[in-house]
């Protein structure tokens, strides 16, 4: 098998590519954040004043939420990833993004990567995940 989408009822991609492929048993999940379908942002608040908020461990939640959605359109689940890969814009966030990244995983879950980016494709994105996944047997 292998068979990439765009999932309905996710986020449109700002490109031309999938959010997620599958080849054989293995299963790639393109970078994610926390945008959802309306193209609003999870973890965002903007007052009156025009001052932004941003909460990193709102859009971590909210990242990882939407990866799930991505792989059980093709059948899978959290617990199915190998490998993750996480993008911050700031080491600072690594603690709050730390915290709540320990509330879906474990040290039996998915090994992992986090590196400090530059920025990512919206100034109020702080944070993106990629995965590798195996389907279930």
């Amino acid at each position: 098998m292998n068979t990439a989408r765009v999932v309905e009822g996710r986020a449109t991609p700002r490109g031309r590519f999938p959010h997620v492929k599958v080849v054989g048993d293995l299963i790639f999940v393109s970078g994610t954040s926390s945008r959802r379908p309306d193209n609003t942002f999870a973890g965002v608040e903007v007052d009156e004043f025009g001052t932004t908020n941003l909460d990193i461990r709102e859009q971590t939640r909210a990242v990882i939420e939407n990866v799930r959605e991505i792989l059980r359109d093709v059948g899978a689940d959290l617990s199915d990833i190998a490998q993750i890969t996480t993008f911050l814009v700031s080491m600072n966030d690594f603690g709050g993004y730390n915290e709540v990244y320990g509330e879906y995983f474990d040290e039996q879950g998915p090994t992992r990567t986090t590196v400090a980016v530059h920025q990512l494709p919206h100034p109020h994105l702080l944070i993106e995940i990629q995965a590798i996944a195996r389907r279930k047997q």
